[in-house]
């Protein structure tokens, strides 16, 4: 009779046989075909490549003054392969002036791929970056005797002046984020971390080099392989020129100084920013080597957000400046007309409710009411426009159609600017108030918008680009703080006209009430300036005491500044608004400022607003 189990457990035995061969087959194939380990080590007995880290491009402001530049500095790399033997640990630490702890430390966290995702033991890891000069002259002499750790001199970031550090940003070791998702980088190499430095990274970089050296037999350096003919020199990063005038920024951040707020300055003709300013700010000579971490640290925890770049990421209610986007909406929808007169009767006042307005004369029509900041006239204005079926169907037509003229100037949406974290701000539609009211609402209840209350918020970037917007007279070009990028053309996003809805005709009209302001409205200081200056003032209403806010642009028909300023708790927009725009026009149409305005830019230099102690 036939024994099946016999026959069975001949098939088990055969099966797993050929198992234990084909895992053999895959493991030698793996082996010499799929891993380079062996090559690796191979080639580390034989050969030491040497990165050769490029100059990182050095910027400057629009008049040619260099703001970051390079100094040397020196990096203790390790091949971990190599450092395992004939090592002195307690020499080495002496010679490093760290404790053994810490040097335990560091070999640890080498190792570890969660944080070093790209660690080999056959390449250089950074064991230590930045030593001074004479860190490294101590240490150098005695290299010879610690295998496996070599000098790699690289070079780090100096800031020549205390300012726009939110605009410069600063270097960083990178993360290991930053290794996942580009493979240019490995541990211990340097990124742009905030600013420009961030955003113009993989111009400001340039291009890796590296050196094969030819070892011994006992891994002593015998000169270049093949004579350095597979060497390959690092390639320096791109030069860039700003659109920053270095000393307007000082004059801004010196005028918010003790105040909470920012201040952005526009040539409206290329879109180039000329300073931006936000306060609280710090030195950008902090975040410098390795007190980086510390002040990053300091910064982080300081209840003010200096860290905070306030003019791209500060969303706030826009107050009487918005008045003119409402203007621009009105002639063109042909709501209103330049002649059109509206009642102030101290505000608005209709059907119970009220919009408060100071004293004026009533009735008005367009131009003193931007002049004078009439609540009234705008008020009147968005109720009619939202009411008026004859040209719109329903109020939710009406709205989006607000919405649209309000984007196309530029707000509700980021504008594009060529830094790191901007905010959208707010523009409500009708899907907005149809959920927060549940499809019953109309003109009065959105009433506040008009004035650049109630829902709308805006950053101090938008706002500025309304008066840039205003000042060309119907467009802008996105504001960006690069003006030149060496050997390379700007993103044509920086370069091309973006349109707005409204008509020239209804500019023209804006404009003349922006005039009118600056000789006898609400912004009257303006008038002493021998530039033909426009403005329009904000009091942007708060929990607590109201933010100051001012937008103009000069001279009125050669333009070549637009500024906003927004000072949070600042009160009337003529307090601190009004003054620090001019002072700010006036640098940079002249170059100087009068000893009349020296003293007035030290007078507001002077002042703090006190803000409390409140955690903000």
């Amino acid at each position: 009779m036939k024994n099946y189990g016999l026959e069975y457990r001949r098939f088990v035995i055969a099966g797993v046989a050929t198992f234990i061969v084909i895992v053999y087959i895959i493991r030698l194939f793996t082996l010499q075909l799929m891993s380079d380990d062996y090559k690796k080590n191979a080639d580390s007995n034989a050969f030491l490549k040497k990165i050769a880290y490029p100059s990182r491009g050095v910027i400057k402001d629009r008049n040619g003054k260099l703001l970051v530049y390079n100094q040397p500095s020196y990096d203790i790399m390790v091949v971990m392969n190599e450092a395992r033997n004939h090592l002195d640990t307690l020499e080495f630490c002496e010679a490093l002036g760290i404790t053994r702890e810490e040097f335990d430390e560091r070999m640890e966290a080498i190792k570890d791929r969660s944080k070093n995702p790209g660690y080999s033991r056959f390449t250089e890891q950074m064991f230590r970056s930045q030593l001074s000069d004479h860190d490294f002259s101590v240490l150098q002499e005695k290299m010879y005797r610690f295998p496996g750790f070599y000098v790699q001199k690289r070079s780090i970031r100096q800031y020549e002046y205390p300012y726009a550090a939110h605009v410069l940003g600063d270097v960083a070791e990178v993360s290991p984020s930053d290794i996942e998702e580009d493979d240019y980088y490995q541990s211990g190499d340097y990124i742009g971390k905030l600013g420009v430095e961030r955003y113009y990274e993989k111009y400001l970089r340039g291009e890796k080099g590296v050196q094969i050296l030819l070892r011994d037999a006992h891994g002593r350096i015998q000169g270049s392989y093949k004579d350095g003919e597979l060497d390959r020199p690092p390639v320096p990063g791109k030069n860039l020129t700003l659109g920053i005038d270095i000393d307007l920024q000082a004059l801004g951040e010196r005028l918010l100084e003790g105040k909470i707020g920012s201040i952005v300055a526009i040539e409206p003709k290329t879109g180039e920013v000329l300073c931006m300013v936000s306060s609280p700010t710090y030195d950008p000579r902090m975040m410098v080597g390795r007190q980086r971490s510390k002040s990053h640290i300091e910064l982080s925890r300081n209840s003010w957000k200096p860290l905070l770049n306030r003019s791209i990421m500060g969303q706030y209610p826009p107050g009487s400046t918005f008045k003119t986007t409402q203007a621009l909406t009105f002639l063109s929808e042909g709501i209103i007309t330049p002649h059109t007169a509206y009642p102030c009767y101290h505000g608005f006042v209709y059907k119970g409710l009220r919009v408060g307005c100071h004293g004026h004369g009533s009735p008005l029509p367009l131009v003193p009411a931007l002049s004078t900041s009439c609540n009234g006239y705008f008020c009147w204005g968005l109720y009619h426009m939202m009411g008026n079926r004859q040209k719109y169907p329903t109020v939710q037509v009406a709205m989006d159609k607000w919405r649209d003229y309000m984007v196309s100037m530029g707000f509700g949406y980021r504008l594009g600017i060529d830094l790191p974290g901007e905010r959208r701000g707010l523009i409500p539609n009708a899907t907005f108030y149809d959920k927060a009211y549940k499809g019953s609402w109309n003109g009065l209840t959105v009433i506040s918008i008009s004035i650049g209350q109630g829902e709308v918020n805006a950053t101090p970037l938008q706002i500025a680009n309304l008066g840039a917007t205003i000042a060309n007279r119907g467009y802008f070009i996105t504001p960006h703080v690069v003006k030149k990028i060496e050997d390379n053309k700007l993103d044509t996003l920086y370069t091309n006209r973006r349109y707005t809805m409204a008509s020239r005709q209804a500019y023209e009209a804006v404009v003349q009430g922006m005039r009118s302001a600056a000789l006898g409205g609400t912004c009257h200081e303006l008038a002493k300036y021998d530039f033909m200056a426009c403005g329009k003032t904000g009091t942007a209403q708060n929990r607590g005491h109201d933010h100051s806010v001012f937008m103009g642009f000069a001279p009125m028909d050669d333009p070549k500044i637009a500024v906003a300023v927004y000072v949070e708790n600042g009160g009337w927009g003529a307090t601190y608004g009004v003054p620090i725009g001019g002072l700010i026009m006036e640098k940079y149409l002249h170059g100087e400022l009068s000893e009349a305005s020296k003293a007035k830019a030290q007078e507001i230099q002077d002042k703090r607003i006190n803000y409390g102690t409140a955690d903000r």
